[in-house]
């Protein structure tokens, strides 16, 4: 067990330490009525039943009846006490740990989405958080309990007859040495499962949110082999795991048994002169079983334990990564934003030096337009994602309003941005929420955004109207009207900057039109970027940019460009239009 591991445990153990103190003497008090039950019973036996006698001074049997019932309830009541607040306890970390993760991967940079698989990220703040709320639940709860039930009997066996004690915790080396060889193993095994495990969640994670994709391609018998084979993986990786567990509990029993026996040998031989009366041998057999289901209970525990801690590790790898976390409270608000955009000699790659973006210089004046024009990987979206910091560029400079972006407040930064993607994302939730964003816009406010996104029409026809509830990711809406509702959002929220990638391809001729004017209403005064692909979406931009293998090879306007009949615009142009006629 590493050292690093137990303090991340106990950084989860902090804040509830004076819960764990209550709980730590209320087993105290416990495991004491645990250990006084035999002890009457014994008196009961040698001082009664042995002597035929129901009454011994005022010490009757039914009053020791009476104090037997008394802790049967007060420890049950206590029990009860503990198992809640051990049980609440464990919620209280849990919800902290959950929190925190999320916290997390709102607030990671993209560098870390784009290396982490959301499978996984969806296995840690679900499987992984869950192996955690077991050994709060299954171990905290027993751990304190045992740990004392074992002291406390120790003693009182040692002080019945510490020759007989002596013989009995002769076995406790067999059974702590059993136990770290096992559980070295196990521990090995456990890794070995919980990686097939994962492997498994991220599968059906991927499988359940690309399920029309694997419709589309017919994959659903490659995709139901995969999934066999993950299974079996994970199956084949709990055999041992199980044959470890069920070894342990078998090895326990075993010892167990023997030192009833070793008892039971020692008294009938006399040995060491050992001479017990009836009711002692009851006791000694009855501490000797009770102090070894607590023992036994802990083993049982160990499969839970392992899970937890390769669990609390996996999760405090991410945690403890603060380099990825993007810093929303400092920096620069502006009062206004202008909304000029400078890019003075800009390289950028996404690792190492493989460069996407070379000696990128442009200015986009305030209130001007401009479309970024290329090939596939030409650079045109990570323009984009640079003026909104999803990544840090490796030279140069990116410039608003003449300050550079690194040093204006990040939050503050994309809240003036609106972007438009081809693909817009829509939430399970109403159409109301879907444009709000949690905003809580007035009802005007709405109304008017809904108008300008010429999207009215669309959300009369529902049933709810406003507040219909979209399926997941929007399945129940077409493209054209997934788009629509992500420009009723931009409008709504009135950004200092406009950027559309491609963001009318999914909707028809007639409402484009409508759209489009209300991008020239609201954009007037507005920087606007506009990334296309239908050249003809572009022609009444400001200044268009043409960009090939990450470098501008051409800047101007649309009637500039063509002039240029060797230009690369010129030629991408009219290539257009020839596959428009073809």
């Amino acid at each position: 067990m590493k050292n690093k591991t137990l303090q991340r445990i106990y950084k989860m153990l902090k804040p509830q330490m004076k819960a764990i103190f209550i709980v730590s003497f209320l087993a105290i008090i416990i495991n004491i009525g645990e250990v006084i039950k035999p002890y009457l019973i014994k008196i009961v036996i040698d001082d009664y039943l042995s002597q035929n006698l129901w009454q011994k001074g005022i010490m009757t049997i039914g009053i020791l009846g009476s104090i037997y019932i008394g802790i049967v309830v007060l420890g049950n009541i206590l029990d009860f006490i503990v198992t809640t607040t051990t049980s609440m306890m464990g919620e209280n970390v849990i919800y902290s740990l959950r929190n925190k993760l999320y916290k997390y991967i709102e607030h990671a940079n993209i560098p870390f989405h784009d290396k982490t698989p959301s499978g996984t990220l969806f296995v840690r703040i679900t499987s992984d958080v869950e192996d955690i709320t077991n050994f709060f639940k299954d171990v905290i709860t027993s751990f304190i309990k045992d740990i004392f039930m074992i002291l406390a009997l120790a003693i009182m066996i040692l002080s019945l007859d510490y020759r007989l004690g002596i013989i009995c915790f002769s076995l406790v080396p067999l059974v702590v040495i059993t136990s770290i060889i096992i559980n070295k193993v196990a521990a090995r095994i456990q890794e070995i499962s919980k990686r097939a495990k994962t492997k498994l969640n991220i599968f059906l994670a991927e499988s359940i949110y690309g399920v029309k994709l694997i419709k589309i391609f017919n994959r659903q018998r490659e995709k139901e082999k995969e999934c066999s084979e993950l299974c079996n993986d994970f199956y084949k990786s709990r055999i041992p795991t199980s044959f470890t567990e069920a070894l342990l509990i078998a090895i326990m029993l075993i010892i167990e048994n023997l030192g009833v026996s070793l008892i039971i040998w020692s008294s009938i031989n006399h040995l060491f002169g050992i001479n017990l009366e009836v009711g002692v041998i009851y006791i000694f057999i009855t501490y000797l079983k009770q102090i070894f289901e607590p023992i036994q209970r802990i083993v049982e525990n160990l499969e839970t334990i392992q899970e937890a801690f390769v669990s609390v590790n996996k999760i405090y790898d991410i945690l403890e990564h603060k380099e990825y976390l993007e810093d929303f409270e400092s920096g620069i608000e502006l009062e206004k934003i202008e909304g000029k955009i400078e890019f003075k000699n800009v390289w950028f790659a996404y690792e190492g030096e493989n460069w996407v973006l070379k000696y990128v210089s442009f200015t986009i004046e305030p209130g001007q337009s401009i479309a970024l024009v290329g090939r596939t990987g030409s650079g045109k979206t990570t323009i984009i994602n640079l003026i909104n910091r999803f990544y840090e560029i490796q030279k140069g400079e990116i410039l608003l309003d003449g300050i550079n972006i690194k040093n204006i407040n990040l939050r503050f930064l994309r809240k003036n941005i609106g972007i438009i993607l081809q693909d817009p994302f829509i939430f399970a939730k109403s159409i109301k929420q879907n444009i709000e964003l949690n905003e809580n816009l007035s009802e005007e406010a709405i109304m008017e955004t809904i108008r300008l996104s010429s999207v009215e029409e669309f959300i009369n026809s529902l049933p709810n109207g406003i507040d219909e509830i979209a399926y997941e990711r929007g399945s129940s809406f077409s493209a054209g009207q997934k788009q629509l509702l992500a420009f009723a959002r931009i409008f709504a929220h009135n950004p200092s900057i406009f950027i559309l990638d491609e963001a009318t391809a999914n909707i028809d001729t007639k409402t484009e039109e409508l759209i489009q004017t209300s991008i020239d209403k609201i954009s007037k005064e507005k920087t606007s970027i506009f990334i296309a692909h239908r050249l003809s979406t572009i022609v009444n931009v400001d200044k268009i940019i043409v960009l090939s293998n990450g470098e501008i090879i051409e800047q101007g306007n649309h009637n500039t460009l063509m002039k240029n009949s060797d230009g690369y615009y010129h030629k991408l142009y009219n290539a257009y239009y020839t596959n428009l006629a073809g």
